[in-house]
């Protein structure tokens, strides 16, 4: 097999360019964990300077039968890492019960939910560097008071520290897809635990931004809360100008 076929299903774009695959590998730190997991390896294009890094041991998950064929023949010394499968539904504690970064060029069709896994095992991901939708990386990366601000901006930038690092044309995949890439990182933070009930602060922080052009009196109504030691100040504002600090301390007041 001299190559796979790109299914749109899977939302399969090969990168082509060695230097961005090679830019891309080289932003992982190293620091902190010795495994890394690189999800939907495609045709190795990132695996081959993964695989030849000593800092690490390399695994692989992939949900293609055709690429992990390919993939088996391509990198023998990894076949005993690699794992079919969905990485949504994977179990990190399979590869070690120590920390792992997770590395990849990400389906677009489910890129934020790969970060929604992350914050799921944050104790355990200590960084990760991703290639995704250029509007979904300024999302994850964007500071309060932007448009691009959102749930995922709030959940993620509580527990991790979140890096814009370079832009990637559509002309560089195969095929090109028809909007452009971003290149991400995110590392995480010193926070162990958020100082109020993060049950609820997810709650807040969905509910405000679920009706982003109301202000935060009548978006959060639904939640039955009590409003009356909040400032109206707040209040009036929307979700999005809202910091990972001011959610926590509306969510300390809403709770009390």
């Amino acid at each position: 097999m001299s190559q796979v076929k790109a299914k749109k299903h899977l939302g399969q774009h090969f990168l082509k360019d060695e230097n961005i695959a090679f830019n891309i590998t080289e932003a992982l730190s190293g620091n902190g964990y010795d495994h890394i997991l690189e999800i939907g390896p495609g045709m190795g294009v990132l695996t081959k300077y993964l695989e030849k890094n000593p800092k690490f041991t390399t695994h692989l998950i992939e949900l293609d039968n055709e690429s992990v064929v390919y993939l088996a023949k391509h990198f023998p010394d990894l076949k005993a890492r690699t794992y079919q499968g969905d990485f949504l539904q994977f179990d990190l504690n399979k590869i070690t019960t120590g920390k792992l970064a997770i590395i990849g060029n990400f389906p677009y069709n489910i890129s934020s939910q790969i970060f929604f896994k992350i914050l799921d095992d944050k104790d355990k991901v200590p960084e990760c560097v991703g290639m995704l939708q250029k509007e979904v990386a300024e999302r994850l990366a964007s500071p309060p008071g932007n448009k691009n601000y959102g749930i995922l901006s709030v959940l993620l930038q509580a527990y991790f520290d979140v890096e814009y690092l370079f832009t990637v044309q559509p002309d560089v995949f195969d095929p090109p897809p028809k909007v452009k890439s971003a290149v991400i990182r995110v590392k995480r933070n010193q926070v162990a635990k958020l100082d109020c009930d993060e049950v609820l602060f997810k709650r807040v922080v969905k509910q405000g931004f679920n009706m982003r052009r109301k202000t935060l009196r009548n978006a959060l109504k639904s939640l039955n809360l009590p409003y009356d030691n909040i400032e109206p100040t707040i209040l009036d504002k929307r979700a999005e100008q809202l910091s990972v600090q001011d959610f926590v301390a509306l969510t300390n007041k809403l709770s009390h």
